[in-house]
């Protein structure tokens, strides 16, 4: 008794491809866009939120998306925990001690 492999007749069956095409073209036609002109959309986010004409929740909302491009966040601006533990380990081993580097081993040639 044959297992596994091909079986007429088996799986999904299939749609009418053409009908199907034109359905999911129709519904996800791209909208035509406005044009920004030569503007970076950051260039266009801090226009509008420097637009006093513009409504102030508009105007907030840009401020918000236009804030990471333009600030560093706070914990990017100083080392983290990981960091912090990196040089200290750096600070004890230059120090010397318990938890200084080792130097490597003497090589000597004798040719003799």
């Amino acid at each position: 008794m044959a297992r596994g492999g091909y079986r007429p007749g088996a799986g999904r069956p299939r749609k009418e491809a053409g009908k199907a095409l034109i359905a999911r073209d129709e519904k996800h036609a791209k909208k035509p866009q406005k044009s920004l002109g030569d503007k970076s959309p950051l260039e266009y986010m801090l226009d509008v939120m420097n637009d006093d004409g513009a409504e102030d929740a508009r105007r907030d909302k840009m401020a918000i998306a236009a804030a990471p491009f333009v600030h560093a966040k706070a914990e990017e601006a100083k080392a983290g925990k990981k960091a912090a533990r990196k040089d200290a380990a750096a600070a004890a081993s230059a120090a010397g001690g318990k938890f200084a580097q080792r130097p490597g081993p003497k090589l000597a040639v004798d040719n003799t």
